[in-house]
């Protein structure tokens, strides 16, 4: 037998000091008090119990439970790569149809530009040849052609273009308003690209220029 602090019991037995102090209260352990200072009686002969080991049970457990969630991850990995080609691949397909789109229009308008390009030369043509007939039957035949250039030109281009005239009575433009915008287009109808003059007419074509400043 030998008489131990409390610490040094603790440190013999492997626990708290505060474990020692409720072995001493509930008396599984003695003490003796030397000289006023309290000391645990320990048998050195008697084996200490070894302290229990954590239980490793769950170990294997959770080495497989790590090891689906990395098959998971690696999976959902594989799905983002796939999705992000997919994705990729339908971005660059958009692209491709929104260009050859592009080129289709452009090609149409180019076409039309072609067309009523042609047309107005041809009335040109006409025009300048009837100047040289005598005034009246110029004027006469001057009506009859740009009439029917008027027709023609509205049939080839499917409603692309209007006349101004034709624009105030849809719009319902009051004579008053009507006056101040014939004004501005006598300004700037010979250079202006945007404005098609035939004969004494004005038109526009609304589906491609912007003619907000004049109207």
């Amino acid at each position: 037998m030998a008489n131990k602090t409390i610490l040094e019991a603790a440190k013999h037995f492997g626990v708290s000091k505060e474990a020692i102090h409720n072995r001493i209260r509930r008396g599984s352990l003695n003490v003796e008090v030397v000289d006023g200072v309290k000391f645990v009686v320990v048998d050195e002969n008697q084996p200490i119990k070894p302290k229990t080991e954590p239980r490793n049970s769950n170990i294997s457990t959770d080495s497989k439970y790590y090891k689906l969630l990395e098959e998971q991850n690696l999976q959902l990995q594989k799905r983002v790569e796939k999705l992000e080609d997919e994705t990729r691949s339908l971005r660059d397909q958009k692209e491709e149809m929104l260009i050859q789109e592009r080129i289709r229009i452009e090609e149409i308008y180019k076409e039309k530009d072609e067309q009523l390009k042609n047309i107005l030369g041809a009335i040109s043509s006409q025009f300048m040849l009837n100047t040289q007939l005598e005034q009246p039957i110029v004027e006469e035949q001057d009506e009859i052609e740009l009439v029917e250039a008027e027709i023609e030109v509205k049939d080839e281009l499917k409603n692309e273009i209007l006349s101004l005239k034709n624009y105030f009575k849809t719009n319902n433009i009051s004579k008053k308003k009507q006056l101040k915008i014939k004004d501005k287009f006598k300004k700037v109808a010979k250079k202006d690209k945007r404005i098609t003059i035939i004969g004494k007419k004005y038109y526009i074509n609304l589906t491609k220029y912007d003619y907000s400043d004049l109207l």
